[in-house]
């Protein structure tokens, strides 16, 4: 059985994965942000987060080409700190990019749902299922073609709605009611900046899963930090001019709490009838389908990575005969995703939506990853100083350090505001810990891996 990956992939197509992996989050659910902190204040939330995401990516980036795994985070914790490091990066991994697609898999349900309302919107959901499963299942070099074309038109989407917005902009609309509802900075704006992180994460949440697409790319240690650089540039400029132009177009409060910002704050300017509105409303359906599609490509990739080192069940790191794709994998991520779509107990829990409790659990794995992350950079330094670096985090080590102290500021505001989901993290963390603790003859069992185990 082949357990190695096609090399097939250049920059410009990690690239695509990197970005379309994330963009969706500039399209809904970062307007959130303004009904707890106003639009000042969710802009220090923004620069705060996206400060932390700047410097998690390029130091990020000095482990994706070092250790270019399959498995990402896994395998750098995994050789830092052992089968126990291992298995935190990898649990909190799993979450993160598995409860993702199914939040965007609702939102593209609920898109759909206004234009054909008979059909139930969680249909729609599980037929995104099928069909990118089965897109990423036929290969690599087509799925990562497919991300490409979306991303790019998603990208030209939001550039042309700044554009169209532009002339009904004022900076007096965008401060009104400013911070926390006041037009003045006060004690209470500070809780509402805390409260509005998760959706600042949203901006950003899961560029890193293109390190996941690192052993199918084609001279890793080159293309993986072109993609990390452009892609964060990418986003950090489009975040912040989605933000600032839909927030100055009228009274922002009318955006803060409905998953359309865009196109209300468009229509606002053209109107109901504009041609332009219509083909936000349309296109911007591609950018849920570019981080849905582009999840999905990232899950699979952990799931088999894990599967792989013995972490899984060994079935799930077997790749299709045909396509030399880990299907298994796809089909499994699939399986939970389809599962917490139609767990409508969810919906109780926390007292929040079902789509905000996924987002929430999603959000939680993905800064523990984060930390752990730069944890291992710092470990990995010490311990391994000849480990083959052709890219180096710059600023070491005040990078790593800004994004390893902000990581811990979101991941305890994340905690002091969503206690009891912080709760079913945990106890989800030791049902997945106890598993590990009693599967240790399966990862002596599995093939040697050479990038997850420590030199000399």
């Amino acid at each position: 059985m082949s357990t190695g990956l096609k090399k097939v992939l250049g920059p410009i197509q990690l690239w695509g994965i990197a970005v379309g992996l994330v963009i969706s989050g500039e399209y809904f659910g970062w307007s959130y942000g303004w009904n707890t902190a106003g639009t000042l204040g969710f802009l220090v939330a923004t620069v705060l987060v996206a400060t932390m995401y700047t410097t998690f990516i390029f130091s990020f980036t000095e482990l994706s080409t070092a250790i270019p795994h399959a498995g990402g985070p896994f395998a750098y914790a995994r050789r830092a700190f052992g089968p126990n490091g291992g298995f935190v990066a990898g649990f909190a991994t799993l979450v993160e990019f598995v409860f993702a697609p199914p939040a965007i898999a609702l939102a593209i349900g609920a898109y759909l749902n206004v234009q054909f309302p008979g059909i139930n919107p969680k249909w729609f959901a599980l037929g995104a299922y099928v069909i990118f499963i089965a897109l990423n299942w036929v290969g690599i070099g087509i799925a990562a073609a497919f991300e490409l074309f979306v991303t790019v038109l998603a990208i030209f989407e939001l550039l042309v709605f700044m554009g169209v917005v532009a002339p009904g902009w004022s900076l007096a609309n965008f401060v009104a009611h400013g911070w926390s509802g006041s037009s003045d900075f006060g004690s209470a704006a500070i809780p509402g900046i805390f409260a509005s992180i998760p959706f600042a994460i949203w901006f950003f949440l899961a560029i890193e899963g293109a390190a996941m697409a690192a052993e199918e790319a084609r001279d890793p240690h080159r293309t993986i930090p072109l993609a990390y650089t452009t892609g964060i540039l990418t986003l950090v400029v489009l975040a912040f001019g989605v933000m600032i132009f839909a927030g100055g177009v009228g009274d922002w409060r009318q955006l803060a709490n409905i998953n359309d910002p865009l196109p209300q704050a468009m229509k606002a300017v053209v109107g109901e009838q504009s041609g332009w509105l219509h083909m936000l409303v349309w296109i911007g359906l591609f950018g849920l389908v570019a981080s849905f599609h582009g999840i999905i490509m990232g899950y699979s990739r952990q799931i088999f990575a894990l599967a792989r080192a013995g972490y899984l069940p060994a079935t799930f790191a077997a790749l299709s005969p045909r396509f030399n794709t880990p299907h298994r994998a796809l089909v499994a991520g699939g399986v939970i995703g389809v599962a917490a779509i139609f767990s409508d107990e969810w919906v109780q829990f926390g007292g929040q939506t079902l789509t905000a409790n996924i987002v929430t659990m999603s959000v939680l794995g993905a800064i523990v990853m984060y930390l752990i992350s730069m944890a291992a950079l710092f470990k990995l330094r010490r311990s391994e100083p000849q480990l083959e670096r052709t890219y180096r985090a710059p600023f070491y080590p005040v990078f790593p350090a800004i994004a390893l102290l902000l990581g811990l500021v979101c991941l305890s505001a994340m905690i002091w505001f969503n206690g009891k989901l912080t709760l079913l993290f945990l106890v989800l963390m030791a049902l997945a810990y106890g598993y590990f603790r009693l599967t240790a003859a399966q990862r002596e069992a599995a093939a040697p891996d050479k990038l997850l185990s420590t030199m000399g």
